[in-house]
């Protein structure tokens, strides 16, 4: 059983910090409710001027896991209603979590 580590790294037509951009995150930070996201982070870019500054990392156990929560409703509302009309820029990557 391999834990896969899914990143995405995205740009906002926010500025850091305001309201629009709390806005969103928050919304994206409620993907926690779903049972099989673990160890889910918000992280900025510590690069002045970086094409995308911002990223959501989040863990799941195994495959089964992430396709559980890439098919459940709470993820594919947010992508559909919040995601899709909002990010103007992303690169989603997933990583095999090799033991320490």
């Amino acid at each position: 059983m391999t834990a896969i580590r899914h990143t995405v790294a995205f740009t906002l037509p926010f500025e850091a910090g305001s309201s629009g951009e709390q806005a969103f995150l928050a919304e994206a930070r409620a993907l926690t409710a779903i049972p099989e996201v673990q160890g889910f982070q918000v992280l900025r870019v510590l690069d002045e001027g970086a094409e995308l500054p911002l990223a959501l990392s989040m863990e799941f156990a195994d495959r089964a896991a992430y396709e559980a929560y890439d098919d459940h409703p709470l993820h594919r509302e947010f992508v559909a209603r919040r995601w899709l009309p909002t990010v103007t820029a992303f690169q989603e990557s997933d990583f095999a979590v090799e033991p320490a």
